[in-house]
């Protein structure tokens, strides 16, 4: 079963744990504040004890935060325990770095840093055994989704195709049903024939959800069956919602203009429009304040290797709003005769027209931060579709369809298909990344992009999809 939450579907076990590692941090700082006091009274507490409270509640909002933020609460999150230790360990740090900050600044919240102290410590031991024993005694498979699929032809491949574990984390297809006329393509072990009667069969298998996969609606469509299997309180999805659900993107091989014209999302009213810039102007003060340092550092790094005269920042033409080109900034990575030929090239890993610079800053995503004068500009914000080049998205149209949707909003320096897909070098990958773009145009809200941002920390940390 998943939750929605901040415009996208969390699994309910995540949800749960967080829920209890949330709790489990409040109580992290009341046994540190006990060790340290010897007593929670108003007296020997500084402060009150409802002060207290207050305290845990925040240290243990910012830990979740921390850990969210370093993918410990992401379905596609496969670290083993050398990479969870290193992302624990990290999330703590800042939690704890934060917390005591905020603390200091505000002397109504002021806890000792030997509390604070003890507080993560016992957070960091708290995940690190509750995990390790959920991994051992836990069956992951007891949460999933009994799903039945009606529909056994070329449509139903969109489900029997999903390879990747996060995908399938939600559900388990218990076997597909052939419609009237199909043509199976559906793995024949899991057909259950043709046509059975529904209610019996979901008693049978202990269905949750059927979800309609068939090719043609206009020839048997089982309207009484599915009408009783809906007031047994079996949830009947079509086949494109079930798939944004559980995969977190638009498939384009089964998407139809109809489930784009009548389905929900793709809002961009006056007021999100509004918060959309408040915190593209907001963020980019933020990080132009912190990394300064590291820009003009990187800038001398640049002039040192190449000579004085080289120039420090790049432009490339790129499509942005409505088609619109604009240019983006970046700090130059490659040769000044990168592409002497004239001709676009797609960037590859190792990518041998990278500097030595170059190489590192791309690494640590350096090379992006001048981009914060775009989205100051108003060319780009913070969270959306990654701008391409003209030559790139002309062709790009041509052969993918509803390509040219994804200029709906304005392009991002970070995004949703940026954290949920590798970087993209080639047509086939352009393709998997518009299905995210398309999920995040159609789910995009304040509350999302704040998401997408805190996520966006893990990929810059842990060097994800750079090149």
């Amino acid at each position: 079963m998943r939750l929605r939450f901040l415009g996208q579907f969390l699994h309910m076990p995540l949800a749960a744990l967080a829920a209890f590692e949330g709790l489990v941090f409040v109580a992290a700082m009341f046994l540190a504040a006990m060790l340290r006091l010897g007593t929670l009274t108003p007296t020997t507490f500084q402060g009150s004890q409802s002060g207290l409270w207050v305290c845990a509640a925040v240290f243990s909002l910012g830990t979740l935060t921390a850990l969210a933020a370093l993918g410990l609460y992401s379905p596609r999150q496969r670290s083993d325990l050398p990479g969870l230790i290193v992302r624990l360990a990290v999330a703590v740090a800042a939690s704890f770095v934060l917390a005591a900050a905020l603390f200091y600044e505000v002397p109504s919240l002021k806890v000792g840093r030997g509390i604070l102290a003890l507080s993560a410590f016992f957070a960091f031991c708290s995940v690190l055994v509750t995990r390790a024993f959920l991994s051992q005694v836990v069956d992951e498979g007891a949460f999933r989704r009994r799903v039945l699929v009606f529909g056994a032809g070329q449509r139903s491949l969109a489900i029997a195709s999903l390879r990747r574990r996060a995908d399938r984390r939600g559900f388990t297809v218990v076997g597909y049903v052939q419609a009237q006329d199909e043509v199976i393509a559906a793995p024949k072990r899991q057909v259950l024939g043709a046509n059975p009667g529904m209610r019996e069969l979901c008693s049978e298998h202990r269905i949750d959800e059927i979800v309609v996969a068939m090719e043609d609606r206009r020839r048997g469509f089982p309207i009484a069956e599915l009408l009783e299997c809906r007031f047994a309180g079996i949830d009947i999805t079509e086949l494109l919602t079930f798939l944004e659900r559980e995969t977190g993107r638009v498939a384009i091989d089964v998407l139809n203009p109809s489930w784009l014209i009548f389905g929900e999302g793709f809002r961009r009213n006056p007021l999100r429009l509004l918060t959309a810039r408040g915190l593209d102007l907001l963020a980019s003060l933020m990080i132009l304040m912190v990394s300064l340092p590291a820009m003009l550092l990187t800038a001398l790094a640049i002039k040192f290797e190449d000579g004085w005269n080289a120039p420090v920042l790049y432009r490339q033409a790129r499509i942005g709003l409505g088609g619109a080109a604009f240019n983006v900034l970046k700090f130059r990575s490659m040769r000044t005769d990168a592409e002497s030929a004239g001709q676009a090239q797609w960037a590859q890993a190792k990518d041998p027209r990278a500097t030595r610079v170059g190489n590192v800053i791309r690494k640590l995503r350096v090379d992006e931060l001048p981009q914060i004068f775009n989205v100051v500009r108003g060319d780009m914000s913070f969270v959306g579709p990654r701008p391409e080049r003209p030559e790139f998205v002309a062709k790009l149209a041509e052969r993918i369809p509803y390509y040219v949707e994804r200029h709906c909003v304005k392009p991002g320096i970070t995004g949703w298909a940026q954290l949920c897909y590798p970087y993209g070098s080639s047509e086939r990958d352009s393709l998997e990344k518009l299905q995210y773009d398309l999920y995040y145009i159609k789910n995009n809200s304040l509350l999302f992009d704040l998401a997408i941002l805190v996520q966006t920390v893990e990929v810059v940390l842990m060097g994800k999809g750079a090149r």
